[in-house]
């Protein structure tokens, strides 16, 4: 009896789990293209559930409370569960407002500091721009680390810290005597 009470407790935790799970995904990110596709979800789930309930409380009726209660926080725990893994997708950098065009404008930075890192000419022309010891180089390569931070950490400001990376590696082409290019 032991055996078979564990056996459709293991049944209960799982079918619960699981229809806890899709209807709490089809509800919040809607239903899909099957039109009946909740109640089948809901049908499947029971089918497992209400035996795992009924059947060990046949054999022992305390039985029946304690799968009942097992099966209400199961749910309510999947449900929690799911909410947290949800708000932790949510906070991801890369799911950000504007994430893109702040990406974008980061690469283009990086792009445009690496041609002094990588064109002997201009390395040669503006050595200040790759000699941490200048105070704007040493603050632009700071900026650096910082957007670098703030793209992949949820809770920052990584347009702020963008800005603040283009602002820093102005300064240091000011500082090395870059020429400004004429506006057109």
């Amino acid at each position: 009896m032991p055996a078979m009470m564990l056996l459709w407790g293991v049944a209960l935790v799982l079918a619960t789990a699981a229809t806890t799970y899709v209807l709490h995904k089809k509800l919040t990110h809607g239903r899909g293209p099957e039109p009946d596709g909740l109640f089948w979800d809901l049908f499947a789930g029971l089918v497992v559930i209400v035996p795992a309930v009924l059947v060990p409380s046949v054999q022992w009726p305390p039985a029946g409370i304690i799968m009942v209660f097992l099966c209400v926080a199961v749910a309510a725990a999947t449900f929690a569960g799911s909410r947290k893994v949800e708000r932790a997708h949510a906070a991801e950098p890369r799911r950000r407002a504007g994430y893109p065009d702040d990406a974008a404008r980061h690469q283009s930075i990086l792009a445009q500091w690496s041609r002094y890192e990588l064109d002997p000419g201009r390395a040669i022309d503006f050595p200040a721009m790759t000699d941490v010891r200048a105070q704007e180089t040493a603050e632009l390569t700071r900026a650096m680390r910082e957007a670098e931070y703030c793209r992949v950490t949820a809770g920052t400001d990584y347009r702020a810290a963008v800005e603040h990376l283009a602002e820093a590696l102005t300064a240091a082409e000011r500082a090395a005597g870059v020429p400004i290019p004429a506006p057109r």
